[in-house]
């Protein structure tokens, strides 16, 4: 056996250690089944938690603009805060966060509009998906009907959550 080829086979290996070591791992379910225990983690990797800790979460990002298509006045802090009030809190009582931003994005006629906007993020469990889009679906159809807008961006992902 030649030098090379020792070389060549340990390089061979060193780079599929690697690549399986950098395999994010699966997560899986622990429990008997009953309604009450909620599925949790058992391999940091699934969601970049500690071993062992995180609930199976949805978080949910809804991308909120305020300017109007038809000319009329922006959103205001004051109306967005009432919108949440009334309509958000009520259907996720568990708790929220809003950040401030400032986006863009292309409207309906080809032009890019930047606008003050707002993030919504919301956090339930996995168990309560159905119920949950089915809030979060209303609230993009109740805030494009009530400020105008073409759209509400909404972003889904699978997170394990710690309280």
């Amino acid at each position: 056996m030649t030098p090379l080829s020792t070389r060549a086979r340990m390089g061979a290996a060193l780079a599929t250690t690697l690549l399986v070591a950098g395999t994010p791992a699966a997560y899986v379910l622990i429990g008997d089944g009953d309604s009450d225990e909620r599925p949790r983690t058992t391999a940091h990797q699934a969601y970049g938690a500690a071993p062992g800790r995180g609930v199976a979460y949805i978080e949910t990002r809804l991308l909120f603009g305020t300017e109007r298509p038809d000319g009329g006045p922006a959103v205001s802090d004051r109306q967005f805060k009432d919108f949440i009030d009334r309509r958000v809190t009520p259907a996720f009582p568990d708790g929220l966060t809003v950040q401030d931003g400032r986006g863009q994005w292309r409207d309906a006629h080809g032009t890019i509009e930047r606008e003050r906007s707002y993030e919504l993020i919301l956090l339930y469990p996995q168990a309560a998906a159905d119920a949950s889009d089915r809030k979060v679906e209303e609230i993009r159809t109740a805030y494009e009907k009530t400020f105008g807008q073409e759209s509400v961006g909404r972003v889904d992902d699978r997170v394990g959550v710690d309280f």
